[in-house]
């Protein structure tokens, strides 16, 4: 029977008090930003899972010095040369947040790096982090729109691009090259994205500014270590939470989640569905806001879910 997981009905109901792996998109950002920042950033409740420790593998070929113990890892940040001098090729696995990111960090920096990944990675588009970068003034080089992809980067000008297609990978990567780029640089896009980085950037000492369509940064911003805690994923959360509305007899509360309204678009149509969810203790750390979710057993019905959601 190794290797082989048996299911079978609940005999029960799901009851009880619980959390979930911290938040994989936070994660991620919290170890590039610490990566670019001066002094030692503590990142507590993080998730060890592939992807992100593709990106923790990344900042340390990008010069950062990283550690992990247990759920917390150190980061001792290269500050504004972080990446200069680097060369080779970065094994960003599955993880595209790694590799469209880690070429914004790139781009900034005064080496030559060649970021790559496993097969699935090397079917995902690449030109849409790629074009806006070269217009920075990063030589960015895709494999027919693709990875590998090598990045020389340099002088950076900030520059204003929309987004064809509302994407938060895109978008973040852009932000981190303006970091280092002389002048502004503003992301404009059709539709929100998750704003993990808006929210991160200042807790790192970078100042932001929030537009009704985008989000725009100053270069040449020094950013300081920080403390981080991550706050449950809450894509790992909805799984837990749907198993709860369907055992019949389950109450379960999931501590300190993250409630970032980008991510909670679930809660809102299961509710529509017939779903009884309480978010209660909200507050705000690091930038997210976070909760307890309450969850009940009840009967669900069908709804329809339009594009926009």
């Amino acid at each position: 029977m190794s290797g082989v997981v048996v299911v079978g009905p609940p005999r029960r109901g799901l009851r009880g008090t619980t959390t979930v792996p911290g938040d994989k998109s936070i994660a991620h950002r919290a170890l590039l930003l610490g990566a670019l920042a001066e002094g030692v950033t503590r990142v507590r409740n993080f998730p060890g899972g592939a992807d992100t420790l593709s990106t923790l593998a990344a900042v340390r070929a990008l010069g950062a010095r990283a550690e992990r113990t247990d759920d917390t890892v150190l980061v001792e940040g290269a500050g504004a040369g972080l990446g200069d001098g680097a060369r080779g090729t970065i094994d960003c696995g599955n993880s595209g947040t790694t590799m469209r990111l880690g070429a914004g960090l790139a781009a900034g920096a005064r080496g030559a790096v060649v970021l790559d990944g496993d097969a699935s990675l090397r079917r995902r588009p690449m030109e849409r982090v790629a074009e806006p970068l070269r217009r920075m003034g990063a030589e960015v080089a895709t494999t027919d729109g693709h990875a590998p992809v090598t990045v020389r980067g340099g002088a950076l000008t900030g520059i204003e691009w929309a987004l064809p297609v509302s994407s938060a990978q895109v978008k973040s990567a852009v932000l981190l090259a303006g970091l280092r780029a002389r002048g502004t640089t503003r992301v404009r896009e059709p539709l929100p994205s998750r704003d993990h980085t808006e929210r991160l950037l200042p807790v790192f000492g970078a100042e932001v500014a929030r537009e009704r369509d985008g989000v725009a940064v100053a270069g040449g911003q020094r950013l300081r270590a920080a403390e981080v805690t991550l706050p449950g994923d809450a894509s790992s959360a909805a799984f837990l939470v749907v198993a709860a509305l369907l055992v019949p007899g389950s109450e379960l509360r999931l501590v300190d989640v993250g409630v970032n309204p980008s991510r909670l678009g679930y809660l809102e149509i299961l509710r529509r569905m017939g779903a009884t969810i309480d978010v209660v203790d909200v507050h705000e750390q690091a930038g997210e806001p976070r909760a307890t979710l309450v969850v009940r057993a009840a009967p669900l019905h069908a709804t329809a879910i339009g594009a926009r959601e």
